[in-house]
């Protein structure tokens, strides 16, 4: 028989057995000896095994690790222990349960092997898939040189990626007990970044679609305890409801890209928030929450109080409903940054920066919030902080970043292939057996590359945790395992409920 026949074969016999395939009555078909198991997964453990290298590299080239703006926030709640205004606390937690280590070196591991373990679970659950397509689909998690980068920095975005990658890893489940670890990792993702949220909704949807009612209800109350616990916790601080102070802050900066103040004729109090410049002569919109004169900054007390952030959301809400096209547009065109070939420099040259392995060590902060974190993260480390670069291990990285990242187009496509392939199937009156579980990571991906543009702006770093759900989606639609309608329903899928079916 040949290779492909066999590969399609197994696949088959994998779906339909609800894993991989069995031999016998039930008994699950083992390995003889750990040979043939690396011999069958053999391409999956060569790109393993080259992730892994490159983290060494990492580990080796920069010690202990590398630094970005947010990290100095994070380390001081962690000795004071408060809700953060700009972001939630999860992030600090995580370093606070690594601090009997007092090494930054081992955080940087810890999320080294958070990225390697999300590889391994995008090729376990993409095991539906052709061996080829499950191995294709973990090359971006596992080898694009600036996810290696951003592991290696101290910020939330590789704990985030992992709990999200884990709990759609999850979400075949019938079982109400793994569907409220799901929503425990949906939680935690949540107080992690609060573009988490949305997730919530989608995976319950999930559940709720294939009426698996009782898992959607355990989803939802696992998830919803730990955020209302985080929101009591963050009323009881600052007498607000939320679990941040700062989005009508960032709703307000989205809008600047295009608000039209003659248009939008706000009220006295709103219009010291306007800029007169035209758009397409205006910042970045970050530069309205952070640069010294920014109109939100140069009003009176931090930029964050209750009273800014309403008047921010007021004048953002007012800005959209008058100008909702303009919305849409500037949405779409921060959107599109994502799936560009090149890699052009953005929001700015000091924050793109950080997302490249440096040449020479990064200079001290100069922010006095960061130098008071700087100090923090001295006593976290028990000793000196800073990023010490050893050669030649550092240059072979920057070599390596300058060659390997994964393009635009190439997410793009990645993010094509489930619709048109369902479109594809729907045509040709084929079904996947057990249901289009592609719809999931699909789905979670789409939502975490959409709204930071929607509500914030586009950053490369929150790109990347968006890429290993894309290409798991795109795994799972193809598959061999497929057969016309009527011969499904009789015989390979008599035992599938309709609804299940795609």
């Amino acid at each position: 028989m040949p290779g492909s026949e066999r590969e399609d074969v197994r696949v088959t016999e994998e779906a339909h057995a609800g894993g991989p395939a069995v031999r016998g009555r039930g008994r699950r078909r083992m390995p003889r000896d750990l040979g043939s198991l690396a011999r069958r997964h053999r391409w999956f453990l060569v790109v393993l095994a080259l992730g892994t290298l490159l983290r060494a590299l990492a580990m080796l080239g920069y010690r202990p690790a590398l630094w970005f703006p947010d990290t100095y926030t994070y380390v001081v709640t962690v000795f004071r222990p408060r809700p953060d205004l700009v972001r939630p606390a999860g992030y600090s937690i995580f370093l606070k349960l690594l601090e009997p280590l007092h090494s930054f070196a081992a955080v940087a591991a810890v999320q080294h092997l958070m990225g390697l373990a999300a590889g391994v679970l995008v090729y376990r659950v993409a095991r539906r898939a052709p061996r080829w397509a499950a191995t294709l689909a973990t090359v971006p998690v596992l080898l694009d040189a600036y996810q290696v980068e951003l592991e290696h920095l101290l910020v939330s975005d590789t704990l985030f990626m992992f709990l999200v990658v884990s709990a759609v890893a999850l979400c075949s489940t019938r079982r109400t007990g793994t569907a409220a670890a799901i929503g425990l990792l949906l939680a935690a993702a949540t107080l992690t970044r609060t573009v988490g949220q949305p997730l919530i909704v989608v995976l319950a949807a999930w559940f709720l679609l294939r009426r698996r009612f009782r898992p959607a209800g355990a989803l939802l109350a696992a998830a919803l305890v730990p955020v209302i616990a985080y929101g009591a916790w963050f009323y009881a601080t600052y007498q607000r409801v939320g679990l941040v102070g700062a989005n009508g802050v960032f709703l307000y900066a989205r809008t600047m890209s295009f608000a039209d103040c003659a248009r939008m004729d706000p009220p006295a109090d709103l219009k010291v928030l306007c800029d007169p410049r035209p758009p397409e002569r205006r910042p970045p919109s970050q530069e309205y929450i952070w640069a010294k004169d920014a109109p939100i900054v140069r009003l009176p007390g931090i930029t964050f109080t209750q009273e800014t952030d309403d008047l921010a959301a007021r004048f953002a809400a007012r800005a959209i409903l008058t100008q909702p096209l303009d919305y849409a547009g500037s949405v779409l065109t921060e959107l599109a940054r994502t799936f560009r070939w090149d890699r052009p420099v953005y929001p700015d040259q000091e924050i793109y920066g950080y997302y490249e392995f440096p040449v020479t060590p990064p200079g001290p902060p100069g922010r006095y919030p960061a130098q008071v974190g700087a100090e923090f993260a001295k006593r976290y480390e028990r000793g000196a902080i800073g990023t010490e670069i050893v050669e030649p291990y550092a240059g072979w990285l920057r070599a390596y970043q300058s060659m390997a990242r994964l393009p635009g187009p190439v997410l793009l496509a990645a993010l094509l292939v489930p619709p048109v392939a369902a479109l594809g199937r729907r045509r040709a009156g084929r079904r996947l057996p057990g249901g289009a579980y592609w719809a999931v990571p699909w789905s979670a991906a789409v939502v975490l590359l959409v709204t930071p543009a929607a509500a914030a702006e586009f950053d490369y770093r929150y790109v990347l945790p968006a890429v290993p759900l894309a290409c798991l989606a795109a795994a799972l639609s193809i598959r061999p395992d497929l057969r016309p309608n009527a011969e499904s329903g009789k015989e390979l899928g008599h035992n599938i409920p309709p609804y299940v079916r795609s």
